[in-house]
């Protein structure tokens, strides 16, 4: 085992914790902007956009209204945007350990890499947030590959760039559909970040390991080298 690929929002950062953090200080701040709906319906509603449009979508603020009145009120927009992205900031930090450990696997020879769905400036702010801009030797976003998982395109781009082949590397993500599904097909060995899960999937495949710690990911780089 020569590099280790991660998913990025949900395996190195807790995106739904930040998620709903933000949009809940961004209901309370329309409503008190004069939105006139209940703020926990409003809540609930943003989230079946984005499972609609997808979690970066820009536009889920105005959508929303779109959904509750008919028209959009930009004063109104504005201020759950504002209040979107001040609650944000101070939670864009990375899983217990992940800078340590990724330093201890850079010492034992491994090679980083990242495929994410998320837009290019969106992801890199997400890493310069958390401080590990400069610990990956690849980094694949949608503005790469224009694809999104669980396409093998991404996967293959990034081992390109690796110049290495799916049985050099572990894939860890916390999808079993979009991360551990086109790993497996690749023929990568794989790991499911199972403290990151947040919607329990039907096992089509099953991870070749399970942690439920960031570091633990250390120990399975470990002994997969001695093998």
């Amino acid at each position: 085992m020569k590099a280790i690929i991660f998913d990025l929002d949900n395996t190195l950062i807790d995106f739904m914790k930040i998620k709903r953090t933000a949009c809940r200080a961004a209901v309370d701040a329309m409503v008190k902007a004069g939105l006139k709906a209940d703020g926990d319906h409003a809540f609930k509603l943003i989230f079946k956009l984005y499972d609609e449009y997808g979690y970066e979508y820009r536009h889920v603020f105005e959508a929303l209204m779109k959904k509750l009145t008919g028209k959009v009120d930009y004063g109104i927009v504005a201020a759950g945007i504002v209040a979107y992205r001040k609650a944000r900031e101070g939670l864009l930090v990375s899983y217990p350990d992940v800078l340590p450990t990724l330093r201890k696997l850079q010492k034992k020879g491994i090679k980083l890499a990242i495929v994410t769905d998320a837009p290019r400036i969106e992801a890199w702010i997400r890493l310069a947030a958390m401080g590990i801009q400069d610990e990956f030797d690849v980094v694949i976003t949608y503005d790469d590959s224009k694809e999104k998982k669980p396409s093998l395109k991404p996967f293959k781009l990034a081992l390109k760039k690796l110049k290495m082949n799916p049985e050099d590397v572990i894939i860890i993500g916390d999808s079993i559909s979009r991360d551990i599904v086109p790993a497996k097909e690749l023929g990568a060995k794989t790991i499911l970040a199972e403290y990151g899960v947040t919607k329990k999937e039907k096992e089509t495949v099953k991870p070749d390991a399970r942690i439920k710690k960031f570091s633990y990911v250390l120990k399975l780089a470990i002994e997969t080298q001695r093998i």
